[in-house]
């Protein structure tokens, strides 16, 4: 009954409507601190770029486009993900639907038609969104998004945005909502570019790239809304 209630239209665009609300007083509630202070500088000089950040950490995304940017982000077809997509038009994002690559097989759940249309937005000028790890297994980045920047010759830019206040889910992939009324960090990584001609090993260096910076933005964003680890 839960799984028709959620398929409902009506329901999946007041679900939409809700949380981009809510998005949006967590946003203009907390104070951000952005880092390196030039990134926008950066990001324009590179435009269109790849945006690469964890899932479970990407609910903040929207709001580090600025009115003149535009966007594009990848999200499932799943029922929640219609829940995702009405959020993130309601921000001013435009979507592409479809899963990233699950185990190297694009066409798995509209995963070749959404990287056919991933590479048709970078190619209009179009920044592109996207989750970095295979899904289902936290904190470990897919070849997707490396293979996106490959065909592309578009730079991955890694992101990550936390809160001090937030609510950590017992969820596969951490999820961390972001909660109001606290201090806030955007940290975003140097560009990373793969080689049109890269091999298996160039492809593998690339991902682990990813990864590492990921990682690196993950934990300075933390540190900077929760300070140093002790």
């Amino acid at each position: 009954m839960l799984k028709r209630i959620t398929s409902a239209r009506s329901v999946q665009v007041a679900a939409g409507v809700l949380i981009a609300a809510y998005l949006k007083l967590v946003y203009r509630t907390s104070r951000f601190t952005i880092e390196p202070p030039d990134i926008y500088e950066r990001i324009d000089r590179e435009q269109p770029v790849i945006l690469a950040f964890w899932h479970g950490q990407h609910f903040l995304t929207p709001f580090i486009k600025r009115p003149y940017h535009r966007a594009r982000v990848l999200i499932s077809r799943h029922r929640d993900g219609e829940i995702n997509a009405q959020a993130a038009e309601r921000l001013g994002i435009g979507t592409i639907r479809g899963s990233g690559d699950t185990k190297g097989k694009f066409h798995v759940k509209g995963g070749a038609t959404a990287f056919r249309a991933m590479l048709q937005s970078l190619e209009q000028g179009i920044n592109v969104a996207l989750t970095a790890d295979v899904p289902k297994i936290s904190r470990r980045c897919g070849l997707g998004v490396v293979k996106l920047a490959q065909q592309s010759g578009r730079p991955i830019v890694p992101v990550a945005i936390a809160t001090r206040y937030r609510k950590v889910m017992r969820s596969w992939d951490r999820a961390a909502v972001n909660l109001p009324f606290g201090p806030g960090a955007a940290v975003a990584g140097d560009p990373i570019f793969v080689a049109a001609d890269a091999d298996r090993d160039g492809l593998e260096a690339a991902r682990l790239a990813v990864e590492q910076a990921l990682e690196a933005c993950t934990a300075r964003a933390y540190e900077i809304v929760d300070g140093p680890a002790r």
